[in-house]
């Protein structure tokens, strides 16, 4: 490959040098300033994150980061102790085979393959030796090396996965080796200047987990050690505290406090609500019910076991098959089998509702609404209680529109979006617009008018957003919602996408205002995601203490003596008049026993009546969370619950 002599580089700030070419990122630094070169941890050179080492032999734009820069400081710091960790296990136990250790969400992880598990003692002489490693500032540098010589390399160390990783890179491709230290690693980079440039009191081992090499359960278990990473201790302090927290709010733990589901090795990944559990998930459907009404959708409901006909025709049987559970079904007494799949989503389904009868220019747009059951493979390491499941149903609909009309059905179902959102306790959401990759169908064109729609929508209502160049779907542009929890989670829920690929895949027309027949673009939207998932986010957001409305059980009135038993029964039943879900503890216990058990099962009001309540015709109100009782008149108090209970308006 030849390159020019010299190449020009552009600087944020508009600013070109010419340099010579195969100048590194490092270089460049140093010739800003000296002290830029002793600070900077990598460069962003036409997009691409790129280490100090790299040479640079064509024109390029080019931006210098420092530890300042946190998207690029973090990834580098989680990335270096991945090493490092690696670098330390292997000093303190030699014969432990190294694998693969990736960034992921707020550290890192690393797989190694040892005959003894790693104790929790271990952990702890791993990060003494993690951090004798980074006061030493063992420098880090990188070659490329060809595929044979890395092989042996490998092979002579008796590394047998990293062995197997290089045989699994496409030939032609640079394989590129890094060491901290003494110690090297394969891998594509970028890395820090030295072990130093890693914050030695802001980094903590958590734990170890099993998990199959390459993710293939006939491949060897292999242990994981996860870590967590940031730039400075405060904010791991901070983060240690918020997991914390998150564990107090663990959905699964509360679903068994609060009696409201279980999952069994019977059906795994499917869950099994109780009483409790399915008031929360009606009270839930019942609220998007209306919703979708007031936004002029219509609902319809489609089969669950459908012909594999129907996914080859819509692409899903090609692209989908090893996440879809087949039902072989033996036609005509067993001469021939059919062969079906339960559903894993509900779009193929909706696009034969759209296709039955004649549709014009004046039938659009048509919004078509499900509460759809699905079903998708997920491997047994992967489900996590309700957030990751088998068996789910999703707020689901698809809007058939022409082009023209993308733009103000996204806005509607932003706003749509907003409001449920807002309603349900979440009032901060962001934005992601990800538009065209390169790989798609549809014409420029189309998918100019596409994005700017879907631009258009979100500026007109004066929304922030983020776009992810290149990140949309084969079929269409795409918006992510991703809403933000009390703790400050972030959660990806809802989702719309525009797509031109399957109303022509699966025959959908409709009749134009020309006469003629045109395929209508179909749009992909989802509030909740799944029920499952998000009752799941719902339950942890509020710690278990629902809103009223939405709370399983709402009132239980309690006798603070057995002569209110009576007076009991009538609040009671007056309640249930009024629309509350209410029940009665006659039970002879202590009032305070009473209060803590209903405080656990995070019911909402407790009314403690004794004989001063009959004879006044009131009730004690003591809320979740309160530690003091007010005084009610019976009246005001199922005015005011009967009130309470009432879903938000729309």
């Amino acid at each position: 490959m030849s390159h020019t002599s010299q190449i020009s580089l552009t600087f944020p700030d508009g600013a070109r040098r010419d340099y010579a070419a195969g100048v590194t990122a490092g270089e460049v630094a140093a010739s800003i300033a000296p002290g830029l070169a002793k600070k900077a941890i990598s460069a962003t050179v036409n997009g691409a994150h790129y280490d100090l080492q790299w040479p640079i032999h064509a024109d390029a734009s080019i931006a210098i980061h420092t530890l300042a820069d946190d998207a690029q400081a973090l990834e580098l710091i989680r990335h270096d102790l991945a090493h490092i960790m690696a670098r330390a296990v292997q000093e303190i136990w030699p014969d432990v085979k190294v694998t693969i250790g990736p960034v992921r969400d707020y550290g890192w992880f690393y797989d190694f393959d040892r005959k003894e598990p790693f104790s929790p003692e271990d952990l702890g002489a791993i990060e003494s030796k993690m951090k004798q490693i980074i006061n030493a500032r063992d420098p880090v540098r990188t070659e490329t090396w060809d595929r044979a010589r890395a092989i042996a390399y490998y092979e002579e160390r008796g590394e047998p996965f990293k062995v197997e990783l290089i045989n699994r890179i496409p030939e032609g491709e640079d394989l590129r080796m890094y060491w901290h230290g003494a110690w090297q690693d394969l891998c594509r980079g970028p890395h820090l200047q030295h072990t130093g440039q890693v914050p030695a009191d802001a980094f903590k081992l958590t734990h170890v987990a099993g998990a199959y090499w390459l993710g293939d359960s006939t491949r060897p278990m292999l242990q994981r050690i996860y870590g967590l990473a940031f730039k400075n201790r405060d904010d791991l302090k901070a983060h240690q505290t918020m997991l914390e927290e998150a564990a107090k709010r663990d959905h699964r733990k509360l679903g068994r406090e609060m009696e409201l589901f279980h999952l069994q090795e019977e059906a795994p990944g499917m869950v099994f609500w109780h009483p409790n559990g399915w008031q929360i998930y009606r009270n839930l459907e019942d609220f998007m019910r209306g919703r979708l009404r007031s936004a002029g959708y219509k609902e319809i409901k489609t089969p669950q076991v459908v012909d594999r006909v129907l996914w080859e025709k819509s692409g899903h049987w090609e692209a989908y098959r090893e996440n879809m559970f087949i039902v072989e079904v033996d036609e005509d007494g067993g001469k021939e089998k059919r062969i079906n799949a339960l559903k894993p989503m509900n779009c193929p389904c909706h696009v034969q509702v759209f296709n039955q009868g004649i549709k014009s220019y004046r039938d659009l747009p048509l919004r078509l609404a499900e509460f759809g059951s699905c079903h998708r493979y997920e491997s047994s390491g992967s489900m996590h209680g309700l957030m990751r499941v088998r068996g789910f149903t999703q707020d689901d609909a698809h809007i058939f529109c022409t082009e023209d009309q993308i733009e103000s059905e996204c806005a509607g179902f932003i706003a749509l979006l907003s409001g449920v959102y807002r309603d349900l306790g979440f009032e901060k959401f962001d934005i992601k617009l990800s538009t065209r990759p390169e790989v798609r169908v549809g014409s420029d064109e189309v998918w100019d008018k596409a994005e700017s729609a879907l631009k258009g929508a979100i500026e007109h209502l004066g929304l922030p957003y983020q776009v992810n160049p290149g990140d949309g779907a084969f079929y269409g542009p795409k918006l992510d919602f991703k809403l933000t929890d009390a703790i400050g989670r972030e959660w990806q829920c809802g989702t719309f996408q525009c797509d031109f690929n399957l109303p022509v895949r699966l025959g959908a027309e409709y009749v134009g205002e020309d006469g003629a027949k045109h395929h209508p673009v179909m749009l992909h939207r989802a509030v909740l995601g799944s029920f499952e998932r998000f009752i799941g986010i719902l339950i942890e957001n509020y710690a278990g203490k629902l809103p009223f409305w939405l709370a399983p059980r709402q009132v239980v009135v309690a006798a603070i003596v057995s002569d209110a038993d009576a007076y009991v029964h009538e609040v009671v039943n007056a309640l249930k008049k009024a629309g509350v879900r209410a029940e009665a503890d006659t039970r002879n216990e202590k009032i305070n026993y009473k209060v803590r058990e209903h405080s656990l099962g995070k019911v909402p009001v407790l009314l403690a009546v004794g004989m001063k309540e009959v004879a006044d015709r009131s009730v004690s109100i003591r809320r979740l969370g309160d530690q003091v009782n007010d005084m009610m008149t019976l009246d005001d108090a199922i005015s005011t619950l009967g009130f309470e209970a009432l879903p938000p308006a729309a």
